[in-house]
C-alpha cells in the first residue's frame, strides 16, 4: 500500500510538472537565443515553475559517422564512431534577464583520454549570462570565445561532417572569461554586432599553472542589407531561402598572453610560455537557397619553437601561419544540398621543417529531414601535403554521417 501510495503521488506530482511544457513565446525565445554565445537550431523541450520564477530547456544531439580512409602510403582504414555526443541545458532563474547555458560532452574524441593528474573535459560551455536589454548581454563562465564564424557555429549546423582543417589549426575554441556582446540586428536596414572577451587564455577545463597571463578578444559584424532570417548567419546552408540578399562581413583578433599550450586554448603544453596573436575575417552571403562562405585566419608568435630542457631533441611549438577556406552551396526545394569547400593551409617558416602545407577539397551532399536537427550527409574530400624535407603525400576519405537531435 506504501509503495501504490507512493507511486500514486510521484505519478501526481511529475504530471503536474510535466504539465508546465511552455509554448514558448516566439519573440521571447529568439531573445534568449540572441544572448547566448553559440545557436542551436531547435527549441528541445521546455519546462517552466508553476510561479515562472525558473525556466528550463533541454536539449541534445547526436554523431554517428562511418569513415573509409586511403592513405598514399597504402594504408586503409575503416573508422565508426559516435563523433559528438551532446547534452544542454539552457533557460534563466529569477527573471528572463538572468540566463544560462550549460553543455556536456560524452563521445570519446569530445572527451579525450583519461591522464592521470588532468581533468576529464566533460564540461564544455557552463554560462551565465545577464541581458538587461535587447542589444546588450554579459557573460560569465566557460564558453566559446567570439573568434571564426564557423566555429561560432555549433558542429550540429554545419553542412559538412566537420568543420575545415584551417579551423581546427587555428581557431581560439572556448575559454573561462567575461563576455560583453553588443547586438544591433534589423531585418531590412544596415545591422551590426560587437564582441568582446577578457579570458585566461588557457582553454577549457584548465586548472593546472596559475599565472597573470591573459586573453584578449574582440570582433565586429556588419550586415549591409539587415539580418539574416531566424539568426541564419549561426547555420551554413540557406535553409530558410532568403528572398532578398543577405551578407555579412566579420573581423575578429585576440591576443593570447603568456599563452601555455601549442594553439592558445589547446594542444600540448609548451615547455615555454609563448604570447599568440590570431586574426580572423569572415564572409557569409546567402539569396534562394544559394550560399557563399569565406574566411581568413592566421596565428604569429615571436620565437615559436620552445625546447625541453632535459632534452634538446625534444621540441614542442606553437602552430603559427595562416589558412583561407571557400564554401559554397545550393538547396533544392526537395532539401537536399550540395556543398563544395576548399581549404588551403599554410605554415610559417620557422615550423615549416615540422609541417606540411595542406590542401583540402571536399563535395559533400546532405539530406535534410528536419532541417539541421536531423539530417543525412555524404562526404568526399581529397587531402595533399607538402612536406619540407619528405615527399608529398595525397590522402583522401569518404564518410557518411547522421546527425539528430531537438
Amino acid at each position: 500500500m506504501k509503495k501504490l501510495i507512493l507511486t500514486a503521488l510521484f505519478l501526481f506530482f511529475g504530471l503536474t510538472s510535466f504539465a508546465q511544457i511552455i509554448k514558448y513565446d516566439s519573440v521571447d525565445m529568439e531573445r534568449q537565443h540572441a544572448a547566448l554565445p553559440y545557436y542551436s537550431y531547435g527549441k528541445g523541450l521546455g519546462l517552466t515553475s508553476p510561479d515562472s520564477i525558473f525556466q528550463l530547456n533541454i536539449r541534445f544531439r547526436m554523431q554517428n559517422r562511418a569513415t573509409f580512409n586511403h592513405f598514399e602510403d597504402g594504408e586503409e582504414s575503416i573508422d565508426a564512431q559516435v563523433r559528438r555526443l551532446r547534452l544542454r541545458f539552457d533557460g534563466y532563474v529569477g527573471s528572463p534577464d538572468f540566463m544560462y547555458s550549460i553543455q556536456l560532452s560524452f563521445a570519446p574524441e569530445d572527451v579525450g583520454e583519461l591522464e592521470e593528474g588532468k581533468n576529464i573535459n566533460i564540461i564544455r560551455d557552463a554560462v551565465i549570462v545577464y541581458k538587461p536589454t535587447d542589444h546588450w548581454d554579459f557573460s560569465f563562465g566557460q564558453t566559446k570565445l567570439p573568434g571564426n564564424r564557423q566555429r561560432l557555429n555549433s558542429s550540429g549546423a554545419l553542412q559538412l561532417t566537420d568543420r575545415s582543417i584551417n579551423n581546427s589549426r587555428f581557431n581560439i575554441d572556448r575559454d573561462f572569461g567575461i563576455q560583453v556582446h553588443n547586438t544591433n540586428e534589423f531585418e531590412d536596414k544596415l545591422s551590426y554586432n560587437f564582441r568582446g572577451a577578457v579570458s585566461l587564455g588557457d582553454g577549457r577545463n584548465w586548472t593546472d599553472n596559475e599565472d597573470t597571463g591573459i586573453a584578449l578578444t574582440g570582433k565586429a559584424e556588419i550586415y549591409p542589407f539587415g539580418a539574416f532570417k531566424k539568426t541564419g548567419a549561426y547555420f551554413e546552408g540557406d535553409l530558410m531561402r532568403e528572398t532578398k540578399p543577405k551578407l555579412m562581413l566579420s573581423g575578429a583578433f585576440h591576443q593570447n598572453n603568456q599563452a601555455k599550450r601549442e594553439r592558445g586554448q589547446t594542444g600540448n603544453e609548451l615547455f615555454e610560455q609563448r604570447t599568440m596573436r590570431s586574426t580572423f575575417a569572415d564572409m557569409i552571403f546567402k539569396y534562394d537557397g544559394w550560399s557563399l562562405m569565406s574566411s581568413y585566419m592566421n596565428r604569429t608568435a615571436k620565437n615559436p619553437i620552445t625546447v625541453n630542457p632535459e632534452d634538446e631533441n625534444d621540441v614542442r611549438y606553437v602552430f603559427v601561419g595562416q589558412g583561407v577556406d571557400i564554401q559554397g552551396s545550393y538547396l533544392f526545394r526537395n532539401n537536399y544540398e550540395i556543398i563544395g569547400r576548399y581549404s588551403n593551409q599554410w605554415v610559417d617558416k620557422e615550423i615549416r621543417a615540422f609541417e606540411p602545407n595542406t590542401q583540402q577539397f571536399s563535395l559533400g551532399l546532405t539530406k535534410y529531414i528536419w532541417e539541421h536537427a536531423f539530417k543525412l550527409q555524404a562526404e568526399a574530400t581529397y587531402e595533399m601535403k607538402d612536406y619540407f624535407l619528405d615527399k608529398n603525400t595525397n590522402n583522401w576519405y569518404i564518410r557518411f554521417q547522421v546527425e539528430i537531435g531537438i
